[in-house]
């Protein structure tokens, strides 16, 4: 007799998919693969945060991941919730999605790339940073460290919605991770310390704001002796999320091209990809083709009031806004801050 197939209960209220919804792999706490004591879990955190008078992303999806990245503890995950809840708005992250413009993006990535790129075998969005240039003194002359947050977290609200629900529908099955690539190529000494705490500010963010949206994480080109800053930055993740992440030197192309087609990466890394106007700058992936694509729910939402937009890059900011490490209480940031498979993180480096 063949196995049930798994489904997944939705809320009448709460879940408006118009992608699959149930996760390809059997795993403790996915989408379609829940127990009964988890699918309570579920009930008992949304009536909890309905009862604070929360009403938005308390779909299942939301709340199973949030779940996943507390070991389903009900109490943790809703402090984590709340504190989320509290960043978003601080941040004013959904009238920001819908209204931010990275006018600088282009001399932004001549130090420091960072973007989405078609999927890997799997179908997830692959995502890519290349972090041999950056130079933050010369990148706050053009942008400053709080639109590049925002940068960041926007793109992260793109992941879930439209790259993430495309690539699902594409597929045939439920996708929430991505596949990043960090290139690590010319980070020399001189530069470590820069990257080092960048990196950990979007770790940050990612943890604490986007949990379990990593996938897998290749650092490629990785220096002679990042064994030993690994050894550091292990320390800020989920030993789940460390078994995702492989690190490897110069001669990565084998192991990257195992789990990204040829054709969907770029020349750069190994591949076959040229994208017009450059793989950087193109956004392709299942998100781009009117087959799968659909219009993200935050652009059809009802926008509140029109509000006075900052129109003025201020080039006098030197030090970036720090981000609660994950696991520390979140205190409430003075300014807008921010920059996440388990119990991450899109990208537990900078982004996605």
């Amino acid at each position: 007799m063949a196995a049930d197939t798994p489904t997944i209960t939705l809320d009448p209220k709460y879940d408006q998919y118009d992608f699959p919804t149930v996760s390809p792999v059997n795993q403790p706490g996915h989408p379609g693969h829940t127990t009964p004591v988890q699918d309570a879990q579920v009930h008992q955190l949304r009536a909890e945060l309905e009862k604070e008078g929360y009403t938005e992303r308390l779909d299942t999806l939301t709340l199973l991941r949030f779940l996943r990245a507390r070991k389903f503890d009900v109490a943790l995950t809703k402090k984590m919730f709340v504190e989320c809840e509290q960043w978003r708005k601080e941040f004013n992250l959904d009238e920001l999605v819908r209204t931010f413009d990275y006018k600088e993006k282009e001399q932004v990535f001549a130090f420091y790339p960072q973007y989405y790129h078609k999927t890997d075998k799997d179908g997830r969005p692959v995502y890519i940073e290349q972090l041999g240039n950056i130079d933050l003194a010369a990148m706050y002359k053009i942008t400053t460290s709080e639109r590049m947050l925002q940068n960041l977290a926007v793109e992260y609200e793109k992941v879930a919605d439209p790259r993430l629900p495309a690539c699902s529908r594409k597929s045939g099955y439920l996708l929430e991770t991505c596949c990043t690539i960090m290139d690590l190529k010319g980070v020399g000494l001189s530069k470590v310390s820069s990257v080092y705490a960048y990196v950990k500010q979007a770790s940050a963010m990612s943890q604490n704001y986007y949990p379990e949206r990593m996938g897998r994480l290749y650092l490629i080109n990785a220096p002679w002796g990042f064994s030993t800053v690994f050894g550091v930055v292990k320390g800020w993740l989920d030993p789940v999320t460390v078994e995702k992440i492989h690190v490897l030197g110069s001669g990565y192309q084998k192991e990257l091209l195992s789990q990204v087609p040829a054709e969907n990466l770029p020349k750069i890394f190994g591949g076959s990809c040229d994208c017009p106007g450059g793989c950087a700058f193109s956004d392709e992936g299942p998100w781009k083709d009117a087959k799968w694509a659909k219009p993200p729910k935050w652009q059809t939402k009802q926008a509140p009031a029109p509000q006075a937009q900052e129109t003025i890059i201020d080039n006098t900011a030197t030090n970036p806004p720090t981000i609660p490490d994950a696991g520390a209480e979140a205190p409430a940031p003075a300014k807008p801050v921010a920059v996440g498979e388990e119990t991450e993180t899109a990208q537990a480096p900078a982004h996605a």
